[in-house]
């Protein structure tokens, strides 16, 4: 069985964990501090960020990227075809489904969940710990209406995210949201389109495992686990 080493709040770390779950694929979950910069990790990925695939057959893979795109690759590496594929059509329906994950994963990462994840969680922990930077949560909240408006347009305009099916592009975004949503940061009320995709992904079975999720000093929002927010 591979290990899947994360930390339960990393967006990045969440949308591998329901890119396996939807493909069918268990993992061991191993939790590591990235901010702990311990030498047993680091030797596994030396620019200490998650996740971390450890394949059975196939060793170390770094990264959200690298790791959904191996999984997409190796769908149909044991001689049949898996039902559910990250990156699913042709071309350019790929093209699409990248572009949204990239949007997610580095766009919305930077402009959001880095000022409020990180404000919040990591920083409370990490080597230079303290209280969060305020302006910085100021400006988090600020750009996620923003990035909530695109959402929601998309969410109107499209069956899924990136196109007519379900792709890693849903699944990036629900990771970076639900990391919002834990620590009771996202305006659903505001955002009826956003809330009714996010209530299709929230409802799936690959979701259940990090409705579950407890971290250590942070109390989940009172609708984190609700399927009926």
């Amino acid at each position: 069985m591979a290990t899947l080493l994360h930390y339960p709040l990393c967006p990045f770390s969440r949308s591998i964990r329901l890119a396996l779950a939807e493909c069918g694929i268990e993992a061991t979950l191993t939790e590591e501090r990235p901010w702990e910069w311990r030498a047993g990790f680091l030797e596994l990925n030396p620019a200490g960020s998650l996740p971390v695939l450890i394949s059975d057959t196939d060793g170390v893979i770094v990264g959200s990227y690298a790791i959904s795109e191996y999984l997409d690759e190796t769908a149909s590496g044991d001689g049949e075809a898996r039902a559910f594929r990250l990156l699913p059509g042709e071309a350019v329906a790929r093209a699409e489904a990248r572009r949204v994950v990239d949007w997610f994963h580095r766009k919305f990462h930077e402009e959001v969940t880095a000022y409020l994840v990180d404000e919040k969680v990591f920083r409370r922990y990490g080597p230079n710990g303290g209280s969060p930077n305020i302006e910085a949560m100021r400006a988090g909240h600020e750009n996620l209406r923003y990035h909530l408006a695109y959402l929601s347009h998309l969410a109107e305009t499209r069956p899924w995210l990136a196109g007519e099916a379900l792709s890693f592009a849903d699944l990036a975004a629900a990771a970076h949201l639900s990391a919002l949503d834990y620590l009771g940061e996202v305006p659903w009320e505001d955002y009826e389109a956003a809330k009714s995709w996010y209530a299709l992904l929230k409802s799936r079975p690959s979701f259940r495992p990090l409705l579950a999720d407890r971290v250590a000093g942070f109390i989940p929002s009172g609708t984190y686990a609700d399927l009926d927010f």
